[in-house]
């Protein structure tokens, strides 16, 4: 059996790409790694945010869709999205999130790890975990952060789903994709990939009243679980097929390719390459700076430009830490979300 290695990306539905852009780079520190457009719906940017090098597994990427509705986190709508942060880094985030009026819960353990839960600017649930075991992903600090590097997100952490009942997903998860159940905490499950690293985590609860989820602004769209190669892809392939899955063909995505399937409750996930990766097309020190479209897209530039709304990026001038001191109170009324 061919096993994923981790999560490679995490796509959700941003409100204003503006506001969008500004908190994942402004307020958590993170590289704008690629400004591109949704390939299916073109008249969209698909903005990329991850570390340095734009690494696998560091990136959450976002379609800023501000007409659409409020998102519903539910059956067959991905939950909230963790991202790994250094040991003793939680209270300097605390401060940070604060300052800037976020909506912040207190910090908890989870699965015996301290997790800081809060929510963007648009109503989507994260969290900041620290965790003992090391990323899956490579990790490259980017150096015109406003975070100092001792405290950047490393990577993707986990993610979230409620179910009504698991064992199908379960199935699913370990016959196509290798998981497995390694942990209970409360009502939460943890199936994990390898050692159950960063990146190698999915939380499952059990919730009989479930209700139905819906896409929407500040939810996600699906998850994306890393292969490194078409090889590799290929046999994921045959393998969501026998576990009962019905995956598309693979798809172009330029960075990576990718095959597309829902889970038993209906909740959207992508198996992508590792490669050939965001620098195919630009260079390191630039990443993130201009639009960049796929080649079959190259003849439209005109008509795609027009359409999108223009963006204000400096990343020189992203801002430092001297605010942090607590704007207020920011505490979080948004647990139902999770």
């Amino acid at each position: 059996m061919v096993k994923a290695h981790g999560i490679h990306h995490i796509t959700a539905i941003a409100g204003r790409p503006q506001e969008n852009l500004d908190f994942y780079t402004r307020t958590l520190g993170l590289r704008l790694v690629k400004k591109s457009i949704n390939q299916d719906v073109p008249d969209t940017y698909h903005l990329f945010f991850a570390d340095g090098e734009g690494n696998p597994g560091t990136d959450i990427t976002f379609f800023p869709w501000p007409q659409m509705g409020e998102g519903r986190i539910g059956l067959g709508v991905w939950g909230e999205v963790s991202f790994t942060v250094p040991h003793g880094s939680l209270e300097y985030w605390e401060r940070r999130l604060k300052a800037r009026e976020v909506m912040v819960e207190p910090i908890q353990e989870r699965f015996g790890e301290r997790v800081l839960p809060f929510y963007d600017g648009h109503g989507m649930a994260l969290s900041l975990t620290e965790s003992d075991l090391a990323a899956s992903a490579a990790f490259s600090p980017w150096e015109k952060s406003p975070v100092p590097a001792d405290s950047q997100i490393r990577s993707l952490g986990s993610v979230r789903l409620t179910l009504g009942d698991p064992q199908a997903t379960a199935n699913f998860l370990n016959g196509s994709l290798g998981f497995e159940n390694k942990q209970t905490d409360g009502k939460w499950q943890r199936f994990v990939l390898g050692e159950g690293a960063g990146g190698q985590r999915v939380d499952i609860r059990t919730d009989p009243d479930i209700g139905r989820g819906g896409w929407g602004v500040g939810s996600v769209h699906h998850v994306a679980f890393r292969v490194k190669g078409e090889e590799d892809q290929l046999q994921v392939w045959q393998q969501i097929r026998e576990a009962g899955g019905r995956p598309t063909e693979v798809i172009d995505r330029f960075w990576f390719k990718s095959v597309y399937v829902r889970e038993p409750s209906g909740a959207l996930v992508e198996v992508a390459t590792d490669g050939p990766g965001f620098g195919v097309d630009e260079a390191s020190d630039t990443l993130g700076e201009k639009l960049i479209l796929p080649p079959w897209y190259e003849g439209q530039r005109r008509n795609i430009e027009a359409a999108l709304p223009p963006l204000e990026y400096d990343p020189a001038n992203l801002g430092d830490d001297e605010d942090l001191e607590p704007a207020g109170s920011a505490a979080a009324a948004h647990s139902d979300r999770v």
